[in-house]
């Protein structure tokens, strides 16, 4: 079975040299979360980092997983136990990468093993999106809609013509996508947001729930978007930064992980530190945020198209924004919506349980 390319020991060396001489910024009394990173939470990980994080032993978890590559793109492909397993296809976003699943892939692929029934057990494919995680580089950036496209080639690669797709923040767009332009393949899409709204039409067309949605979306970009303006527009200047400093690489992460999760942030140390030192390893943080520079030049016309392929969505409370059912009505065929009572953006790490036993519940019809 293929695994990842153990990590050249200088390159962890180096790592390790570079979290010692972090150079660490003033942190005036008072400040608190809405200023950034938590400095003293960050000192005292990337402390961990140099002196306690065994990455030898999480990359020995992560060749516990069926890996394959293929025309430069590295997934895992989890084959399901149960009487027909149904095609799965799980589509991550940023900041992180095939990580994202790490957790719900044995809930999915052997759900009699985690008091389930074996006749949901999914083929779970797991790819990391161009750019990011152990895929090759992209020569110009992808975005969403590209994606999406080799995906549908890649699943038809391994061997799955008909299949689900599942994801969550740029994993959720690259799903409707899926769905938008390959109908014929998706038997169902689920996910786990609806994405940043975009609506150009008349706004008294839309319900009061729907207008303070709108307008909800505007105060969370003023107040949290900061970050995403930097990735559209100048993408390269934060690059040198992040691709140079592993404690700012940690920072820029970090910080978004914890404002995205909620007040239940329950990360671990090594759980962050495995996702963020995958990042600085394969050195996609550039290519990663690159990105979102490609998919800001998709035509509103495209980001307002109705998916009409059946449509799960599981909105959690700690994530970024809660769109009212209505909505969820226009923009796709929604045959399905559940709240959590618990869990964020990065649900399928946070919540696995929860997250794969909606994605059987939902896909069970579909099969």
């Amino acid at each position: 079975m293929p695994k990842l390319v153990p990590a050249d020991a200088d390159a962890l060396d180096d790592l390790r040299a570079r979290l010692r001489a972090t150079r660490w910024p003033d942190t005036p009394e008072g400040v608190d979360g809405k200023s950034g990173i938590d400095v003293d939470f960050l000192r005292d990980l990337v402390a961990y980092w140099a002196d306690g994080f065994d990455w030898r032993q999480q990359e020995a978890a992560l060749n516990e997983f069926p890996h394959e590559w293929r025309n430069g793109i590295h997934a895992i492909h989890a084959r399901g136990r149960g009487p027909a397993p149904f095609p799965l296809l799980l589509c991550h976003g940023w900041p992180d990468s095939f990580w994202r699943y790490l957790k719900v892939i044995p809930l999915l692929t052997d759900p009699g093993a985690h008091g389930g029934d074996p006749a949901d057990a999914f083929d779970v494919v797991v790819p990391d999106m161009p750019g990011y995680g152990y895929s090759e580089r992209p020569a110009q950036p992808l975005n969403v809609i590209d994606v999406a496209n080799l995906w549908a080639a890649l699943m038809t690669d391994l061997g799955h013509r008909r299949f689900g797709a599942a994801g969550g923040d740029l994993g959720s767009h690259v799903s409707r996508y899926l769905a938008l332009d390959h109908p014929q393949r998706v038997a169902a899409v689920h996910r786990m947001d609806a994405g940043i709204p975009v609506f150009t039409g008349d706004p008294a067309s839309l319900t009061p729930a729907e207008r303070d949605f709108l307008q909800r979306a505007a105060e969370w970009g003023a107040r949290e978007g900061a970050y995403g303006m930097m990735h559209r527009t100048k993408p390269q200047t934060a690059a040198v930064g992040l691709n140079d400093s592993p404690a700012g690489l940690a920072a820029w992460i970090v910080e978004k992980m914890q404002a995205w999760s909620g007040p239940a942030f329950s990360f671990t140390r090594d759980e962050l530190l495995t996702n963020i030192t995958i990042y600085w390893l394969t050195g996609t943080i550039g290519s990663s945020i690159r990105m979102y520079q490609a998919n800001a030049a998709i035509a509103p016309a495209q980001l307002e198209r109705r998916v009409e392929v059946p449509s799960g969505f599981t909105l959690f409370p700690g994530d970024l924004l809660q769109p009212p059912r209505a909505w969820l009505d226009r923009v796709a065929n929604t045959v399905r919506v559940t709240e959590a009572s618990s869990g964020g953006h990065f649900a399928p790490f946070e919540q696995p349980e929860a997250y794969a036993r909606e994605l059987r519940d939902f896909f069970r019809p579909y099969r």
